[in-house]
């Protein structure tokens, strides 16, 4: 519900389309910078316990951000709160990544992924619509105070989850510093892993910019924004069945498909380039959200797996960074780039550029090798 209710509540509040930047950029740069620090942290102090304490703070800065908008403050005031959610952001983000295996072992795993990205899929769907009807009915500070309750309600969910705690602290082990390195060391150390990173930070780049950026202004000029509604809740559509089905499905060289399905999410972009019609750009999106979504859940699966328990978080972290890092760049980017030679070029170029991403990786012998399910010899 977030998004939606703060875009709209700041647009209401301002009419500025500058200060809806402005809050958004403020969320995002302390939630990436704060990434690698919260995967130490998870790490070294107990992920069950990260995640009660990360729920409390971003129960209570999203609780602030309702107040100033019904109060009707300054929107600068928002400006620190979303700041304050965007470090809880980064700290719940590796320690999620982590906690799985502390829960299920073997097939579970993969189980518990799906039903996680079902979970998610189902909240996107049902999400912005009940945030649309609440800034509609009684404005947008009321359903950021809805979500800042979710916060407290998963606060008490984690309370109860019984999961290994904090490991004694044995005598001459590493400082945070120190164990921080260690996770960079085994990151980089395994091609496997951060091949996947480097193409997803292209990937990010490229497909936050045109999809997030050119999408709705190809829209406004062509199939408008009901043709934009269907596409979006088409490729929503996508993601809820693949992890659904991926509760069921059993995968063998899983990275060869996942990344070999990542090149579908090519489509949309080059349909949006090439002036499609919203059904045909609906279509190419589906099976991209379901692409994605499979792709989540193998990656998810295969990192629980392979990567030691002990520096889950801390690597986990270290990718998510990677990832995420290029977004700002491809946001910023796209806007000039389309000036300079056309909306539909640079669209249909991100689109042979993601494509090209998701295939480089498997030029790899390690990644190509890798099984889902293989704890026995990952650990």
């Amino acid at each position: 519900m977030a998004p939606v209710a703060l875009a709209f509540g700041v647009l209401g509040a301002t009419g500025n389309a500058a200060w809806l930047s402005a809050v958004l950029t403020a969320s995002m740069v302390p939630m990436i910078a704060t990434l690698i620090i919260g995967g130490g942290i998870a790490d070294r102090y107990g992920r069950h316990l990260v995640l009660r304490l990360t729920s409390v703070g971003a129960g209570v800065s999203q609780a602030g951000v309702a107040i100033v908008l019904l109060t009707g403050q300054h929107p600068g005031f928002l400006l620190p709160l979303v700041a304050l959610n965007g470090v809880f952001q980064g700290l719940t983000t590796p320690t999620m990544r982590g906690i799985v295996p502390l829960l299920a072992a073997g097939r579970g795993i993969q189980v518990a992924n799906s039903l996680l990205a079902s979970t998610r899929n189902l909240a996107r769907i049902i999400g912005p619509a009940v945030a649309g009807l609440l800034t509609i009915s009684v404005g947008g500070g009321w359903a950021i105070a809805a979500d800042a309750a979710s916060f407290f309600l998963a606060a008490f969910c984690f309370g109860r989850v019984l999961a290994p705690g904090r490991r004694p602290r044995a005598e001459g082990s590493l400082p945070m510093v120190g164990e921080l390195w260690e996770g960079w060391s085994y990151f980089r150390s395994q091609s496997w892993i951060w091949s996947v990173t480097l193409a997803f930070a292209v990937w990010n780049a490229i497909y936050m910019g045109v999809w997030q950026i050119l999408g709705p202004v190809i829209a406004v000029d062509t199939f408008g924004a009901e043709g934009w509604g269907l596409v979006l809740s088409a490729r929503a559509a996508g993601s809820l069945l693949a992890t659904v089905a991926m509760v069921k499905l059993t995968v063998r060289r899983p990275m060869v498909r996942a990344l070999s399905m990542m090149t579908l999410g090519a489509a949309p972009l080059i349909l949006l380039g090439t002036g499609a019609e919203a059904l045909w750009l609906a279509v190419a999106a589906f099976f991209a959200g379901a692409a994605a979504e499979f792709f989540t859940v193998v990656w998810s699966t295969v990192c629980h797996v392979h990567i030691p328990d002990r520096l889950l978080s801390r690597v986990g972290a270290y990718d998510e960074f990677g990832s995420f890092v290029s977004i700002p760049l491809g946001q910023l980017s796209v806007p000039f780039l389309a000036a300079a030679f056309g909306a539909a070029p640079v669209a249909v170029t991100g689109g042979v550029l993601v494509a090209a991403a998701m295939l480089l990786p498997l030029l790899l012998p390690s990644l190509r090798r890798i099984e889902m399910n293989n704890a026995a010899t990952s650990r």
